[in-house]
């Protein structure tokens, strides 16, 4: 029997994965890896999976090749996303297929020592240590552009007034929600076939954008109090 053709306009999605496969296939050599951060790395420009009619993720191998690459970029060289992101731009699909790492990528991965993390940020470093006591940064001897990019937020935040003490709260109701996400997913978090996983991996950022609109609610209402 002659297979079904694919509905107009949607490509097959013959020979992709799911969110589950791909954690499969993957986690093997980056163990850390979760349906969280395939969803970020989507969100980053990384891969751009196709979607089915019921809006399931499916992955193409020249996706996985493009998540395997970005992985090993970020382990092994800590380059932030947005470099990794022009460099699979720039080589197109054999970007995964090319031998090693080309040194002219890897001279551009950044880590700060302190004195650099503070002169980039244009911070005081009693402004850094109040963002260490309070967990929003993690104490190193070198920091990544994360922390460069939170460190100068926190600066522009200092000059209305707001501490990182002020702003350690947001850290911890962020905690807060994705416990109550992981507590609504436990009954497919506890399965171990890919199908479960991979549905999980779906909801969250679901659940999690329900739980900004609710706070972005509640804000608005706020301001309007504040700003009638």
């Amino acid at each position: 029997m002659t297979p079904a053709a694919a509905p107009r306009g949607r490509p097959s999605s013959a020979g992709h994965l799911s969110i589950g496969q791909v954690l499969a296939r993957l986690t093997p050599e980056f163990p850390n890896l979760t349906s969280s951060k395939l969803r970020f790395l989507e969100v980053q420009g990384i891969v751009t999976p196709m979607r089915t009619e019921s809006g399931y993720r499916k992955f193409s191998p020249a996706d996985v090749n493009r998540l395997r690459v970005a992985l090993t970029l970020q382990r092994d060289h800590y380059l932030p996303l947005a470099r990794i992101r022009e460099y699979l731009e720039e080589h197109g699909p054999d970007a995964a297929a090319a031998p090693g790492v080309p040194a002219s990528i890897v001279q551009t991965a950044r880590r700060y020592h302190r004195d650099e993390l503070l002169n980039a940020a244009g911070a005081k470093a009693g402004l850094l240590n109040d963002a260490i006591s309070a967990g929003l940064i993690t104490a190193a001897e070198t920091f990544d552009e994360r922390a460069l990019a939170l460190l100068r937020t926190l600066v522009a935040l200092d000059a209305h007034g707001i501490q990182p003490r002020h702003v350690r709260g947001l850290r911890q109701a962020a905690e807060r929600e994705v416990s109550l996400v992981e507590s609504a997913l436990a009954p497919l978090l506890r399965r171990t076939d890919a199908a479960s996983r991979g549905r999980a991996g779906e909801l969250a950022p679901e659940l999690l954008r329900r739980l900004d609109e609710v706070r972005a609610s509640f804000v608005h209402a706020a301001l309007e109090r504040l700003l009638p």
